[in-house]
């Protein structure tokens, strides 16, 4: 276990790294955001996530790189959150129209305390205000990550609250398993049968359609870059797992570098994963880990979660948690080598 100051937040609060490890995987993580800074897997001379070296670029320029996004994670319309009949208002921080990733001021972007650490895990937990962002009733949440051997990220998530409420963390790392500029030929397979469909805003229209034939069929290992027409396909899409939250961690999704010589699998107890390709991301104007340039593409995320805009279809998995209730998520990151 190794630890020291990574930098301050603007109001002051100290931010930290602690370095974990355990078999063939190191990992950094700091307390802002809870973020997974850093991850080097024996033999692979390459970081396999999307970070950067300086907390100023975090706060400048990360679009969620390896944050916690909450209290309720991806996409909620207009803001609008109904629970008992009472209508809540959110935040409005995309494009003023869409609540996203918990606000302006959400769990990715907030220095989150330490609460334990030894060589292989860290427990961090934050706290959230009745009428933060919008959201009723005060949130305790806690994560913690373990580093299990040979090279495993167990990420256990809990929370509870004072007041009938939402709560949908999701991990946020961008995965590179290559090293490449893009990871559009890095090959994913994703256990899903069906998706959600979405409006302009990304907003699920409520359906869950089956991704037999079409582009969002990832159901056998595949390469990322598609086209429709004249046109790359682009991924930023909701996948239905299953219809609820399991006990264990089930097999979502699988990722591999273009040569085959790492892979990624996710395992998580979520009924939904959302599959990003960083279609969205700008050109970035300071290095990254290892003084790496990210732009378009440059790295994928799998988001475990409850469905986007959940609350406003009642057909969907419930992100509502109660008094008395504990809300708890683990999803498992577990990388190994393959050959070129």
């Amino acid at each position: 276990m190794a630890s020291g100051k990574f930098g301050s937040m603007p109001d002051g609060a100290d931010i930290v790294e602690v370095s974990l490890a355990g078999g063939d995987l190191s990992v950094k993580v700091i307390n802002f955001g809870a973020v997974i800074r850093d991850v080097r897997l024996a033999g692979i001379a390459r970081p396999l996530v999307l970070g950067f070296d300086r907390l100023d670029d975090y706060l400048r320029h990360s679009p969620h790189f390896g944050a916690v996004a909450g209290r309720c994670a991806n996409r909620i319309a207009g803001g609008r959150l109904m629970i008992d009949g009472r209508r809540h208002q959110l935040s409005l921080n995309e494009n003023g129209r869409t609540h996203l990733h918990g606000g302006f001021k959400g769990f990715g972007v907030r220095a989150w305390r330490i609460l334990a650490q030894d060589t292989a895990s860290v427990t961090l937990a934050i706290s959230a205000e009745d009428g933060e962002e919008g959201y009723p009733g005060q949130v305790d949440a806690v994560c913690r990550y373990t580093v299990e051997p040979p090279a495993t990220i167990r990420i256990e998530f809990e929370a509870t609250t004072n007041a009938p409420t939402i709560v949908n963390l999701a991990q946020h790392s961008y995965f590179n398993l290559s090293g490449d500029d893009t990871i559009l030929d890095h090959r994913v397979m994703i256990r899903a049968d069906a998706y959600t469909p979405f409006d302009q805003d990304k907003i699920p229209t409520g359906a869950i359609l089956p991704v037999a034939g079409t582009l969002f069929d990832f159901r056998e290992l595949r390469p990322i870059r598609r086209t429709n027409g004249a046109n790359r396909f682009e991924y930023d899409i909701n996948y239905v797992v299953a219809e609820a939250r399991a006990a264990e961690p089930r097999p979502v999704a699988r990722l591999e570098s273009p040569s085959g010589d790492v892979a990624l699998d996710v395992a998580s107890t979520e009924p939904g994963l959302q599959f990003y390709d960083g279609c969205m991301m700008k050109e970035i104007p300071v290095p990254g880990l290892d003084g790496r340039r990210y732009g378009l593409n440059a790295g994928c995320c799998f988001e475990p979660q409850v469905f986007p805009d959940s609350p406003n279809h009642p057909g969907f998995p419930s992100a509502i948690l109660r008094p008395g209730e504990t809300y708890r998520q683990t999803t498992l990151f577990a990388f190994s080598r393959g050959s070129e």
